[in-house]
């Protein structure tokens, strides 16, 4: 039986100096979504090693309007301030990889989706799950043309991982000529290496680990995310039975035609450093986001002129909740107890009297706290 596999790659060229402008950051949250938990049934009706209890993880870069993802990115600079940016994502295991239609990007069309495990591939994308279909969160699904597998799979409902796939899939469909960025792999090769990484398409090997410290995974132009004002971008899903960890660091393009960089430590010179960009999935302190938390949280339109809408979602009952509204003084401006949220809830907030600027909204759910940036103009 062939093992499943991390599709593994390694490293060539160096990056240029990527550079961007210190004051101004486009990136508002780095989100990993809970997207599904497999049970018997499907590691029974896989194609490839789907162990029982695996969770697929989905990232997605959340990004102001007018921002564009171009690229993830690790990089040694030899240039002054001499510095090395390793980009690593891993687990403690291995990384599921379909040996069906299995790819470092989601090629398949949403038919072959239906079949086996292919959803639960592990891949990197820049938008896409599959051909003319955008990657979305599950709870911004509008649960139209939701795949129904042909095999009888990937029906557990298991409640950590929120919205049941057979009710929204997180996938909505291509329209009009807006579509998901071609992702490039810069500096970076496949096939079995010295250092013992393998691809996530290389079914002789076993993986664990990508690292490039040398390399990209780009989306030359960048691209932003099917809902414009909303902005989210897909780039990449992880299927794993292990401790799932990833260090990224980020190149986004600015409205202006500009870069900026985001990295998860260590930040030098221009470099903007967002601990959202580190995470493990068995670190209770690390902002996982998911079904009943951060995930399921939208403020929107941004920019503003007079209202903006709070959207929040919770698949359980969240007793304590609340939010406030700042200015870059730190001056509170709006207070609110929300109180206890169970399923949706929603309100608009006028900020119609405030003057041109930039503001932060700040929420507490159920302990779990977050900052969303917004502009007035």
């Amino acid at each position: 039986m062939k093992k499943n596999t991390l599709k593994k790659l390694v490293l060539g060229t160096t990056l240029g100096l990527l550079c961007n402008f210190v004051n101004a950051q486009g990136l508002e949250n780095l989100i990993v979504e809970k997207y599904y938990v497999s049970d018997a049934n499907d590691a029974a009706g896989s194609v490839g090693v789907l162990p029982v209890g695996s969770v697929t993880y989905r990232i997605f870069v959340d990004m102001l309007p007018g921002y564009k993802y171009q690229a993830l990115y690790g990089a040694t600079y030899i240039s002054a301030p001499a510095h090395i940016q390793t980009l690593s994502i891993s687990t403690t295991t291995t990384f599921f990889n379909n040996e069906d239609r299995g790819a470092t990007t989601p090629t398949y069309t949403k038919v072959q989706a239906s079949h086996n495990s292919v959803m639960l591939d592990s891949w990197f994308t820049a938008g896409a799950t599959c051909t003319n279909q955008w990657g979305v969160m599950k709870t911004d699904d509008n649960g139209v043309s939701t795949i129904v597998n042909t095999d009888g799979i990937l029906q557990n409902n298991d409640p950590t991982a929120g919205t049941p796939l057979t009710s929204q899939d997180g996938m909505i469909a291509v329209s009009g000529t807006h579509t998901p960025g071609a992702v490039t792999f810069v500096g970076i090769t496949s096939g079995p290496q010295p250092t013992g990484w393998d691809t996530f398409d290389n079914l002789s090997q076993v993986g664990s680990t990508f690292s490039t410290d040398n390399g990209s995974i780009a989306c030359l132009g960048g691209v932003y995310g099917p809902d414009s004002l909303v902005n989210k971008v897909l780039i990449g899903q992880f299927t794993t039975d292990g401790i799932f960890c990833f260090n990224l660091n980020l190149q986004l393009g600015t409205p202006s035609g500009g870069t900026e960089t985001y990295v998860a430590q260590n930040a030098v010179g221009t470099e903007i450093q967002n601990p959202n960009l580190s995470f493990c999935s068995n670190t209770v302190d690390v902002p996982q986001i998911n079904v009943a938390k951060e995930s399921s949280l939208r403020v929107y339109p941004n920019p503003v002129n007079e209202l903006f809408n709070i959207d929040i979602y919770s698949s359980e009952k969240s007793e304590v909740n609340s939010y406030k509204v700042i200015d870059i003084l730190g001056n509170q401006l709006v207070e609110k107890n929300i109180g206890s949220i169970f399923g949706k809830y929603s309100e608009k907030v006028d900020v119609s009297s405030f003057s041109k600027g930039i503001y932060f909204v700040e929420f507490n759910l159920n302990g779990l706290k977050s900052t969303k940036k917004i502009i007035k103009y």
